[in-house]
C-alpha cells in the first residue's frame, strides 16, 4: 500500500508554487497525493508569517489533521517554521520542523513516520539561505503559478520576509523557460509569474551577485515561449517596474495587462519610516503610465492600515490619494506587530480598534473601486479564461484584465477560452456576458 500524504498551503502564491514542487518530490518517492480533508499518513502544511493571522491558523489547520487521523505524522515547513521553528514544534501533534533551506529535501528527514512526543527542529541559519530551488504550482487546470525569485535585500521595517527567506536570488532564465515550456505543454492556459521580489529578478541567477538578466529580459524572452496564452505579472515593486517593462506588456503578444503593485501608505512621510524605495509622487506616474498606454488595465494595489504612528491626517491622505486614482481594487492589510522587526518598537502605536475601522474604510473604498472598474469595461470585448469549478450551479472566468465574470455551469467550457462582449452586472458583483463567437482555443 503506497503511503498517502496531504498538504495545506498558507499565504501566498509564492507558497502554492513552493508546496506544489514539494508534493511532486513525494511523489517521486511512491508516496500517493490525498486532499487535506482525507485520510493520510503524513499531513505537510506550508506556513506564512506575514500576519498574525497566519500564525493563528497554523495550530487550526493542525487540529483539522488531527480530527481526521489522530495517529498521522505532522510536518511543518515555510516561512513562519524558519522564524519560529521551536514554537511551532510545542504545537501539540507537530512532528518536524523544518527551515528554508530543508523543506525542499522533507523526504531525506523522514525515516519513518513514527509520531514523537516532540516536533524534531531542523533550521538553518537564514544566511546559508543563499541558493535557489525553483518551483511551479498547478492548482487547477486552467493557470499555473511559476517562481522566478526568491528573498528579498530589502529592508522595510514591518516585515520579517528577509529573515524568513534570505537574500535576494533568481531562478537561471533558461530554467525558467524550461519551466514555462513544461507547464504549457500540460494544457495549461495562464502562467503567473511570483517571487517575493520580481522585479529584483536577476540578482543571485548564478549563485553569486552577478547580475546577467534583468525583469526586462526576462518578460521578453518568455513572451516567445510557444504554447502559452497568457502571462502574468502577480506583484512589483513601484520602483523596479519600468516605463520599458510597462510598455513591453501593452504590445506584448501573452502578457496580460493586469498588474498589482504594493504601495502600502499614501503617505510620505510613512513611508520613510516604513523604509520603503519610493514616494507618492514616483507611485502615482507608474500608475499614470500604465493607464496611458493600457487605458484598460487592471491596477491593484496592497496597502497597510495602522502601521506605527499613522494618525488620522496620515490615514485620509492614504485615503484621499487611493480615491483619486484611476486604480481598480485594493489589498487591505491590518498592521500587525512582528518579531524583530523595527517597527514593532516604533513609538505611535495605533490602537487595534482604530486599525479595523481604518481597515473596514479602505475595503470599502476597494468595493467601489472595482464596482467602477467593472462598469468601465461594459460593453468592451474581452476574453474569458473559463475556472473549473462550479459555484452554485455558475462557471467563472476572468477576462484579460482580471474582470470577474460568471455564467450557468457549463462544464465543457472549463479551461477554454472565449471571446465575449461584457453586459452587465449582476446582484454579487460579478459580470454578465454574451459570447461573440466560438471560442478562441481549446
Amino acid at each position: 500500500m503506497k503511503k498517502k500524504v496531504a498538504f495545506y498551503t498558507l499565504g501566498c502564491k509564492l507558497n502554492f508554487s513552493e508546496t506544489s514542487t514539494i508534493a511532486r518530490n513525494f511523489t517521486d518517492e511512491g508516496f500517493e497525493r490525498v486532499d487535506f480533508s482525507e485520510e493520510a499518513d503524513m499531513y505537510v502544511i506550508n506556513t506564512c508569517s506575514v500576519t498574525d493571522n497566519a500564525d493563528k491558523k497554523f495550530k487550526t489547520i493542525v487540529k483539522k489533521a488531527q480530527k481526521v487521523n489522530p495517529e498521522a505524522f505532522i510536518a511543518a515547513v515555510g516561512c513562519y517554521a524558519q522564524l519560529k521553528p521551536e514554537e511551532l514544534a510545542d504545537v501539540d501533534g507537530v512532528d518536524l520542523v523544518l527551515g528554508a533551506t530543508e523543506k525542499f529535501k522533507i523526504t531525506d528527514y523522514i525515516n519513518d513516520l513514527t509520531k514523537s512526543d516532540h516536533g524534531k527542529v531542523h533550521s538553518c541559519e537564514i544566511a546559508d539561505a543563499d541558493f535557489y530551488v525553483g518551483s511551479y504550482a498547478i492548482g487547477d487546470r486552467t493557470r499555473a503559478f511559476l517562481k522566478v525569485q526568491d528573498g528579498c535585500d530589502y529592508k522595510c521595517t514591518y516585515c520579517t520576509i528577509p529573515l524568513a527567506r534570505g537574500i535576494s536570488r533568481s531562478d537561471t532564465l533558461e530554467n525558467v523557460l524550461k519551466n514555462a515550456a513544461d507547464i504549457s505543454k500540460q494544457g495549461i492556459k495562464e502562467i503567473v509569474l511570483t517571487g517575493v521580489n520580481i522585479g529584483d529578478y536577476g540578482k543571485g541567477e548564478f549563485g553569486n551577485k552577478k547580475h546577467e538578466h534583468t525583469f526586462l529580459d526576462l518578460v521578453q524572452a518568455l513572451d516567445n515561449v510557444e504554447g502559452i496564452h497568457r502571462l502574468r505579472i502577480s506583484s512589483i515593486e513601484p520602483n523596479l517596474l519600468k516605463n520599458e517593462t510597462i510598455e513591453f506588456v501593452a504590445e506584448s503578444k501573452t502578457f496580460v495587462p493586469h498588474f498589482h503593485i504594493p504601495l502600502q501608505s499614501g503617505s510620505d512621510s510613512l513611508l520613510k519610516l516604513m523604509k520603503r524605495r519610493y514616494m507618492t509622487n514616483l507611485y502615482q506616474e507608474r500608475v499614470c503610465k500604465i493607464k496611458e498606454v493600457m487605458p484598460n488595465c487592471c491596477v491593484g494595489v496592497d496597502v497597510i492600515v495602522g502601521f506605527p504612528g499613522e494618525t488620522e491626517e496620515h490615514f485620509l491622505e492614504t485615503y484621499h490619494f487611493l480615491n483619486d486614482m484611476d486604480i481598480s481594487y485594493l489589498h487591505v492589510f491590518t498592521y500587525s506587530e512582528r518579531d524583530n522587526t523595527p517597527a514593532a518598537s516604533m513609538e505611535g502605536v495605533v490602537p487595534n480598534k482604530v486599525r479595523n475601522k481604518r481597515s473596514k474604510m479602505l475595503r470599502g473604498l476597494s468595493v467601489k473601486k472595482r464596482r467602477a472598474f467593472y462598469e468601465s469595461q461594459i460593453g468592451n470585448e474581452l476574453t474569458v479564461l473559463f475556472e473549473g469549478e462550479n459555484k452554485e450551479g455558475y462557471i467563472h472566468g476572468f477576462t484579460e484584465n482580471y474582470v470577474k465574470v460568471k455564467s450557468p455551469w457549463n462544464p465543457e467550457l472549463v479551461n477554454t477560452l472565449h471571446q465575449v462582449k461584457l453586459t452587465e452586472i449582476d446582484n454579487d458583483g460579478l459580470v454578465r456576458f454574451s459570447f461573440i463567437n466560438e471560442k478562441v482555443e481549446v
